[in-house]
């Protein structure tokens, strides 16, 4: 059984960071890209950024050079360090692990609330 559990979410004052972790089980983690999507309220999930199973990096251009994506395959955890937070970064944001070649092989965490206040 495929699991992805995200944690980190919560409460931040623009300006201000997160580390958002998701912790894969039930997969063979180094073989998948993972990515991060978020989806505000009213609005469509968006990708945020997203890393290859050879470490290949792509981000949204909203979070370009404020947000970095990276991956520890010991651990079958991905990561979104997200500095600069502004309030339009408010949303849920979803762990994604996708096999590059088995389209079937496409999976979805519960997703974490992230929100950016004063």
């Amino acid at each position: 059984q495929v699991q992805l559990v995200e944690s980190g979410g919560g409460l931040v004052q623009p300006g201000g960071s997160l580390r958002l972790s998701c912790a894969a089980s039930g997969i063979i983690f180094s073989r998948f890209s993972m990515g991060w999507f978020r989806q505000a309220p009213g609005k469509e999930r968006e990708l945020v950024a997203i890393i290859t199973s050879g470490d290949s990096t792509n981000y949204a251009d909203s979070v370009k050079g404020r947000f970095t994506i990276s991956r520890d395959n010991a651990k079958n955890t991905v990561y979104l360090q997200m500095n600069s937070l502004k309030p339009e970064d408010t949303a849920v944001y979803y762990c994604n692990a996708k096999h590059p070649w088995i389209a079937r092989y496409d999976y979805w965490g519960q997703g974490t609330q992230v929100t950016v206040s004063s």
